[in-house]
């Protein structure tokens, strides 16, 4: 199943196209094993990545956002879009345009989505998952809290994927990149090459993950 160019460049976000392909190629493998989950999918770029891989498996994604806006989307933060603002409440509202995209994409029959805090969804979560996917709040409260949230979720052999990784504090925050590793010195995961900003871990296959857990 082929991507589609032209709805990508027209979905807002930040999501870098090589690092979107990247989650692709990881989902197709990944949603084999088991349902995919994200945290964070802002207007749905990361989404179509994710879903479309999962849709040729006819596995599902779970994305999961509150649709408030990340920390640093609030107004007057540095990444503030005034269209995604509903003046009626006063508060940065992204599901609209969320449900837009999925839509469009004929993705409504692959993803659900999951419309509050990640902590709270993962509270009775008994699903094993394939691939968990963190792009949510960049602090480092946020980060963690999503981390240990889903990571006893994953399966052996299945994938943790966390975007925003910057080594160099120059580039960018570094909640993302301490939340990556703790992942890697938890010893639940084999450390992959990273794809841009995009942090790869794979689950060992010979452990039990509750005995690691943070």
């Amino acid at each position: 199943m082929k991507l589609d160019g032209n709805l990508l460049n027209n979905v807002k976000g930040f999501l870098d196209s090589q690092e979107g392909q990247g989650l692709y190629d990881i989902a197709l493998e990944a949603s084999r094993l088991g349902p995919c989950l994200e945290v964070g999918s802002y207007c749905g770029k990361s989404t179509l990545y994710l879903a479309t891989a999962c849709k040729e498996n006819n596995s599902i994604l779970f994305s999961i956002d509150h649709h408030r806006g990340s920390e640093e989307q609030q107004p007057g933060e540095l990444y503030f879009d005034p269209e995604l603002f509903d003046p009626e409440t006063g508060q940065v509202d992204t599901l609209k345009e969320f449900r837009k995209t999925i839509k469009t994409a004929g993705l409504e029959n692959t993803v659900v989505p999951m419309v509050c805090e990640s902590e709270v969804a993962a509270r009775l979560w008994a699903t094993p998952l394939g691939l968990v996917f963190i792009d949510g709040g960049h602090t480092y409260e946020s980060a963690f809290k999503d981390y240990n949230s889903w990571v006893g979720h994953i399966i052996p052999n299945g994938y943790l994927l966390i975007h925003d990784i910057f080594k160099d504090p120059q580039m960018g925050g570094q909640a993302p990149y301490h939340v990556y590793r703790l992942a890697v010195s938890s010893g639940l995961f084999k450390e992959l090459p990273m794809i841009k900003s995009l942090g790869v871990l794979k689950r060992h296959d010979c452990r039990d993950v509750h005995q690691y857990l943070p």
